[in-house]
């Protein structure tokens, strides 16, 4: 049988460059070699594009420029050497790129043109679940409660004494937690408001909610979801922030990670309902990971929905998976597999 051809996308010009290196790493060695022949095209934080051999320390080293053609008829790379052009055909498209122009929609507006099928959300649900507040939104209107919130816009003044604290305040459409604060005081807000506009035009403003974090991994589409094991994130202090601590495959300075979770069998019931509720109703498709919060009266609220989670070695979304008995290399075969289902529609 001949081998699939995938192109795996990774890099990124965005803050989680870093963490989208570590995951395609992660998946390198999870990828079955006697089904697949790999094409990795590594993004730079420039924005340039580059066909390389993998995704090792010096990736940019002999690579080649090349792009996703966005014509139908080809289906797949073009690339440039010495002046020449080449294309390579591609069967399915597997971006390992997390937050923006990753998790956005917008690679995945360019994989539609291309016409190649490809892992994961469509345009529409992923930008959808990269905005918190849209998020927030539609997880109302279907019956799932979400923390109070308030969205900033862009040159719009906040007022300090509206709000009750604690509150965080965080980029509306960012990932990894970076831009985020935990503001206790009035007088913290404006800076944190900058801290968040950093990274993001949008702001959201969250009340603080009392209670556990907890989260589902999913994979699927449609009415055949499977859930991992739901995760509990024990916090020593402040909150979880992993991806920008020094060397994170080591551990984090203030979370453990408890899988299965440490909760009550209707708890966990109910946060994988949830995220297969939440899941639906953002009409995601291939995977995602729902991060929720659970509450000391035993009720479920909305934190964030990742639609390309993280798959490092620490990453939680692999970990909720294994702890349900499909490691890595079965959830790629299954993500790949649902991607050219959609296709063969």
């Amino acid at each position: 049988m001949d081998k699939l051809r995938i192109g795996i996308l990774f890099g990124g010009s965005c803050e989680e460059h870093p963490v989208s290196i570590k995951s395609v790493r992660e998946v390198a060695k999870n990828l079955d070699a006697d089904k697949y022949e790999p094409f990795y095209i590594g993004i730079t934080e420039g924005g340039a594009w580059h066909l390389c051999d993998g995704p090792d320390a010096d990736w940019e080293e002999g690579s080649r420029p090349a792009v996703l053609s966005p014509d139908r008829s080809v289906r797949g790379l073009v690339v440039l050497d010495e002046g020449k052009c080449e294309t390579i055909g591609l069967d399915v498209v597997l971006p390992v790129l997390h937050g923006k122009f990753g998790e956005d929609g917008a690679i995945q507006g360019l994989l539609e043109l291309s016409g190649i099928p490809y892992v994961g959300c469509d345009v529409q649900s992923s930008a959808l679940c990269m905005d918190k507040s849209l998020t927030y939104t539609v997880a109302r209107s279907a019956g799932i409660a979400t923390p109070e919130f308030w969205a900033v816009a862009e040159g719009e003044d906040v007022d300090p004494g509206r709000f009750a604290y604690p509150v965080f305040v965080k980029p509306a459409r960012s990932g990894s937690s970076f831009g985020v604060t935990e503001v206790t005081r009035e007088e913290e807000l404006v800076d944190a408001v900058s801290t968040a506009r950093q990274y993001d035009s949008k702001v959201l403003i969250e009340e603080a909610v009392a209670g556990s974090e907890v989260g589902c991994s999913i994979l699927g589409s449609g009415g055949h979801l499977i859930a991992g094991e739901v995760d509990r994130v024990d916090l020593s202090h402040g909150f979880f922030r992993i991806h920008q601590e020094s060397e994170p495959e080591n551990g984090s300075e203030n979370a453990t990670f408890i899988v299965p979770a440490d909760i009550p069998a209707e708890s966990r019931s109910l946060v994988q309902e949830t995220a297969k509720a939440l899941y639906r109703a953002l009409g995601c498709s291939g995977l995602a990971r729902v991060d929720m919060f659970l509450g000391e009266d035993g009720a479920v609220v909305l934190n964030e929905v990742n639609t390309l989670p993280g798959l490092t070695s620490y990453s939680r979304y692999p970990r909720m998976m294994a702890a349900a008995g499909m490691p890595l290399s079965e959830v790629i075969d299954q993500v790949v597999s649902l991607a050219l289902a959609v296709d063969a529609r």
